[in-house]
């Protein structure tokens, strides 16, 4: 099975999200094809999330779900999200960033056991 482009995916988890009523933007624009995909789930108390692209390694083959997630950050000063972002952006600038803001955390990610 082909991996869906990373424009495609985005656009349909914002519009998944908004079904849902969880507030979120694409925040950056990466490479269509297959930039990585980073999320950060602003709670809007002074504390946020960050998720990027599970290794390839906890990718179960079998999975229905063509991408999967891991935390890299939880419960975090925003800055501190920030500056890990730019450190991805740094080390990859094809990279997408969708921020969500949502007290209660949602992001409706696929997460990697």
């Amino acid at each position: 099975m082909a991996r869906l482009r990373s424009d495609f995916w985005v656009s349909a988890h914002l519009r998944r999200l908004g079904v849902e009523g969880i507030a979120a933007v694409q925040r950056r624009r990466g490479a269509a094809e297959a930039g990585a995909i980073f999320v950060k789930v602003d709670r809007l108390d002074g504390r946020a999330d960050l998720y990027g692209p599970a290794p390839q390694s906890l990718v179960d083959a079998e999975s229905d779900s063509d991408r999967r997630f891991v935390a890299l950050m939880q419960a975090a000063e925003p800055p501190d999200v920030e500056i890990r972002l730019g450190k991805e952006l740094r080390f990859d600038d094809d990279l997408w960033i969708i921020e969500i803001d949502d007290r209660a955390g949602r992001h409706l990610l696929d997460l990697a056991e």
